[in-house]
């Protein structure tokens, strides 16, 4: 069976927003109340980061739930993992998510300045260089079998894409629109030269965009 690269869960805004530009410790996504975008997968029964009970079980809790299945690995940018530019000044910083990351699995960080592995829970980091080629080729070596999700940030998500290695995208659109920012697409239909797409509204006002292979 093949491996497949799939990205999972990503929300941008309905002009295609997914950062801001100007990302920093206290402004992790670098735009104003970026909760508009993942509001609704926070709200369902199974999202990764929840810590009490309830929540919702429809349509948005299928795409919560769906995201550990089959994944061996993750590959995501330097800016998802962290706020830290150029060179390492700071080994301390380990992630945003605390001594629990939701990944439980390897994690491929891409970046120009490689530091040292490390491991918290059963999450372990690698901070790798290289194309997306590569890094996809240590990534699923890793998988073991499984797929491989790529994580983002959009930049990330836009190199996978210009090196066509990405087999399947859910992209839920929330009804929010920021202005500027750093965007996946001007219009979802940038993609339909190499993915069929199904839109899926749901109740919650996002709209779930699944792309996949032609």
């Amino acid at each position: 069976m093949d491996q497949l690269l799939r990205v999972m869960n990503f929300c941008v805004s309905g002009d295609g927003v997914a950062a801001g530009e100007h990302q920093r410790l206290e402004l992790p996504f670098g735009l104003d109340r970026p909760e508009r975008l993942f509001s609704w997968a926070g709200a369902t029964a199974s999202w990764p980061m929840r810590t009490d009970s309830g929540g919702s079980r429809g349509l948005d809790d299928y795409f919560t739930r769906d995201f550990p299945r089959n994944i061996g690995a993750e590959i995501m940018g330097r800016n998802k993992f962290g706020p830290q530019r150029g060179p390492w000044q700071d080994h301390e910083w380990r992630g945003w998510w605390g001594d629990e990351p939701p990944f439980h699995t390897p994690v491929f960080v891409m970046t120009h300045y490689e530091r040292p592995s490390f491991t918290l829970s059963d999450t372990t980091f690698h901070f790798v260089a290289g194309d997306p080629a590569s890094v996809l080729e240590r990534a699923k070596d890793a998988a073991a079998g499984k797929d491989v999700r790529l994580g983002g940030g959009v930049s990330t998500i836009r190199q996978f894409l210009d090196a066509d290695l990405v087999d399947t995208l859910h992209v839920a659109v929330s009804p929010v629109e920021f202005g500027s920012g750093l965007k996946l697409w001007e219009s979802p239909e940038e993609l339909l030269d190499r993915f069929h797409l199904e839109v899926v509204p749901s109740p919650s006002g996002v709209t779930h965009h699944l792309f996949w292979r032609r």
